[in-house]
């Protein structure tokens, strides 16, 4: 499909630099296909699903991936260097993109601090792999002290990072430290949220998707069969695929929390539509036409234009359906991006295909 058809206008102003107060103060659109869209907020998510419902949260933590260095080379004057960590191949090499990565080759060395590393390979797009001079919890305690909390660019090129996002950009459920990006519809959640659901009969799950920097690289292809994911490491395991399982043959529904979980349970389905344990990388890049097998709902923030979250989601409530949701929340004000307002979606059975 052409990107372009992804394409809006979205005013500087509508672009969150903060959450809601408290987090689960957000306001919520309502997005059922061939109903009249609804406004509501977070808080009222219990009484917008039903009793038996099962909700599945993606409980990786966001890791300090963003290292300040300096390449050395002998006999040269130190070279700043900038690298977002995004995908960990093993226990002392981490894939990263890289700026200004013109300037690198393979064999270079870098220094973050006390922490060394090697460009062991140097890739399209700024990617490089990184080897480190140490491994396994040595290196994720040195990353935890050298490295900063990679805010989205949209956010990180208006502010600077402080003390308050150590807490704003983590869910409350986070204990899986990996992902580089939060999944950020989980940051609507409190625990008081939590409560309600549960007092509502509805049923939490958690799976692992750690979340790489990829998400935020823009389409820059013409058209969608163009564009390359990056892979990012999830797990669903057996008793939770089970649970979810047992859970839609009962008659709920599974409603995934943010497009990170969706991914990871559609990576997951049989044919059938019902789920197996899995773990490892996904590339899943979703587009209208897919046919989504194991998601019922999708709690999800509003994306940016011409991006691959703006194209799952038209895939899941139709094209024409989202271009007018989208329309009407900016014009009704709602807060856009990671610390922006919540959407709440159904799917489209009529798949609308330009």
């Amino acid at each position: 499909m052409r990107v372009d058809l992804f394409d809006f206008e979205l005013p500087e102003t509508s672009i969150a630099l903060r959450p809601a107060e408290p987090r689960d103060a957000g306001r919520m659109l309502v997005v059922s296909p061939g109903a009249p869209l609804a406004d509501r907020t977070v808080r009222d998510l219990p009484d917008a699903l039903r009793a038996g419902d099962a909700l599945v949260f993606n409980d990786t933590r966001v890791i300090p991936a963003r290292l300040n260095g300096v390449r050395t080379r002998p006999g040269a004057p130190g070279q700043r260097t900038e690298v977002m960590l995004h995908l960990r191949e093993a226990p002392d090499r981490w894939r990263a993109f890289a700026r200004p990565a013109k300037r690198l080759a393979a064999g270079d060395a870098l220094r973050f601090g006390d922490l060394a590393a090697t460009v062991l390979e140097k890739a399209e797009a700024g990617e490089i792999v990184l080897a480190f001079d140490r491994a396994g919890p040595d290196l994720d305690a040195a990353i935890a002290a050298e490295g900063a909390l990679p805010l989205p660019p949209y956010i990180a090129g208006k502010r600077a990072t402080d003390d308050r996002d150590a807490t704003d950009y983590q869910t409350v459920y986070a204990r899986n430290p990996g992902a580089v990006a939060a999944p950020t519809a989980g940051l609507h959640f409190s625990d008081a949220l939590l409560a309600d659901l549960d007092a509502a009969g509805l049923r939490r799950h958690h799976v692992t998707l750690h979340v790489g920097a990829g998400t935020f690289l823009p389409v820059k292809a013409q058209d969608t069969d163009g564009h390359r994911m990056h892979a990012e490491v999830g797990i669903l395991d057996a008793a939770t695929a089970d649970a979810l399982n047992a859970a839609r043959a009962a008659g709920g529904r599974i409603v995934a929390v943010g497009t990170t979980a969706l991914r990871l349970l559609e990576s997951a389905v049989r044919p059938d539509g019902t789920l197996a344990p899995f773990s490892g990388p996904t590339e899943i890049f979703i587009t209208p036409g897919y046919r989504f097998r194991a998601v019922d709902a999708l709690v999800t923030n509003f994306h940016l234009p011409r991006s691959t979250l703006f194209m799952l989601v038209s895939a899941f409530s139709g094209l024409e359906t989202m271009r007018a949701a989208y329309a009407h929340a900016i014009g009704a004000g709602y807060r856009f991006y990671s610390y922006g307002d919540a959407s709440l979606l159904f799917p489209d059975p009529r798949a609308d295909i330009p």
